[in-house]
């Protein structure tokens, strides 16, 4: 990795596309991001070893889900920007209050401080949009800089129990990320350790 490689966090949330989380990565990497992968602890949960391996063989990085001891050293480069896919209705909300209690959450809730480039791609069910919770989160969201791809152009909610993983707006989120990193004029972030 050269100093001026570009470092995306992808951080899925429990829902469907995580289980196709090689498609993300693959695209992102194929626009020149150096992919890091945090889950939440239930999308971490659901992938199996020999997933979490190829995930990190596929990245060159270890899968990240909880938060590290203080002492213990950072395993990832600092992030350039962050994708949180799928974004779901639970996270979302929780990040909009500033709720951190999650290393995903930590790490997204952090990055609005630190002005850090920051891209939010949902999957959830058009009950759950009905909820009035979810727009004043996205648009709160929306006003402290995180482009959240809900809607036209990015991912429209679905009748409950009829998602579609297979065209989970993917490419969409890569080309809604900075084309290019800015080192000096956006502060970084690494993982967490409290």
């Amino acid at each position: 990795m050269t100093d001026d490689s570009r470092v995306l966090y992808l951080l899925a949330c429990a829902a469907p596309p995580a289980q196709h989380l090689p498609t993300g990565i693959t695209l992102a990497q194929q626009a020149g991001w150096d992919v890091c992968l945090v889950l939440s602890p239930s999308a971490y949960s659901w992938q199996t070893t020999e997933q979490l391996g190829e995930l990190e063989e596929l990245t060159g990085h270890p899968v990240r889900y909880t938060y590290k001891r203080p002492e213990a050293e950072d395993v990832l480069p600092a992030a350039d920007a962050m994708l949180v896919a799928p974004a779901t209705f639970n996270s979302i909300n929780k990040w909009a209050a500033g709720i951190s209690d999650t290393l995903l959450l930590g790490l997204v809730t952090e990055a609005i401080g630190l002005q850090l480039p920051v891209v939010a791609l949902p999957y959830l069910n058009a009950a759950q949009a009905a909820h009035p919770a979810l727009d004043t989160s996205v648009a709160f969201l929306r006003a402290a800089g995180v482009s959240v791809l809900l809607g036209s152009g990015g991912f429209t909610p679905h009748v409950p129990k009829h998602g579609d993983t297979e065209h989970y707006p993917w490419a969409a989120a890569i080309d809604a990320l900075p084309r290019r990193a800015q080192p000096n004029g956006i502060r970084r972030v690494t993982p967490l350790n409290s």
